[in-house]
């Protein structure tokens, strides 16, 4: 294995289909060049989407799931991790990743992404961090990020720490 993707995403079911077309994607082309998927391991929403997309084309899908969703396992995960909390539960996503995608999601996404982020601007975390900006989707993220470089609240090289990407391609292009 080339290494561990820890890829967050929705888990709602009222979403652009788009999402989900260009999350299949970009999942099943990192497992096509043999990188294994750690995700949050449920059946719903794009989670699902992706940990189907995963095991139809044969590639490792490390699921961590707290116990009170257990009603959501998904049956195709390569492997499961069972935490308490959903704090336990991002510790695993990301432990011993070479990176982190967000792919278009919702407020716990957002949670872990930024949660990434502080982690290796502190230097707690050594992998890299990748948005998958597809539509524009995480433009008004950017567009804060650059307001804290603006006002002082963070520095420009700290900014670059997180890479933006149009397409599931690009983004792969980026990993390396």
């Amino acid at each position: 294995m080339k290494g561990k993707i820890a890829v967050y995403c929705s888990a709602s079911f009222n979403i652009d289909p788009e999402y989900n077309k260009v999350a299949r994607e970009f999942v099943r082309a990192a497992s096509l060049c043999g990188y294994g998927i750690v995700s949050g391991g449920t059946v719903k929403g794009t989670m699902g989407e992706i940990a189907d997309e995963i095991a139809s084309c044969g590639g490792y899908h490390l699921g961590v799931i707290p116990r009170f969703m257990e009603q959501y396992l998904h049956p195709r995960l390569s492997e499961v991790i069972w935490t308490d909390t959903m704090a336990e539960r991002k510790t695993y996503l990301r432990k011993d990743t070479c990176a982190v995608v967000a792919l278009p999601g919702g407020i716990g996404t957002l949670d872990e992404v930024i949660e990434c982020f502080a982690l290796l601007h502190l230097k707690q975390y050594d992998g890299r961090i990748f948005l998958l900006n597809h539509k524009g989707f995480y433009e008004p993220l950017r567009q804060l990020l650059r307001h804290y470089v603006d006002t002082g609240m963070l520095k420009e090289e700290t900014m670059a720490m997180v890479n933006f990407a149009d397409t599931p391609t690009q983004l792969l292009e980026m990993l390396g």
